[in-house]
């Protein structure tokens, strides 16, 4: 039951579901999700840490970068017709498609050449 709710409430931030869109579309590190969404590291760090508590995004180092992605292998029976649907919907999202556009531009940066 508490992984159930968890999951839940990972999903019920705007910030969360604009991050998984992005995913969707790609594996991303901290600094690509940042550009897509126009977030701070922290918001960004904070949110991705979320979901992968929540079991719907897993994490790997590829050198300099934690570069996350969907986690379909590990996910629960439940979580996998969520991540569908999530896939399916908000296609026309003015804001999600913003995100795409920028995610399309993203690239990887090195932590101390990011502006503070």
């Amino acid at each position: 039951m508490r992984d159930f709710v968890k999951l839940f409430k990972a999903l019920s931030d705007e910030t969360r579901i604009r991050i998984l869109k992005v995913l969707l579309e790609r594996e991303c590190c901290v600094c690509e999700v940042m550009q897509a969404l126009t977030i701070s590291q922290s918001r960004a760090s904070r949110n991705l840490g979320i979901l992968e508590d929540a079991g719907l995004i897993k994490s790997k180092r590829d050198g300099l970068w934690i570069v996350y992605s969907i986690d379909e292998q590990r996910m629960k029976s439940y979580t996998a017709p969520l991540i569908e649907l999530l896939r399916s919907s908000l296609v026309n999202d003015e804001m999600l498609l913003q995100d795409r556009e920028r995610l399309s531009h993203a690239v990887r940066i090195c932590s101390k050449a990011m502006p503070k």
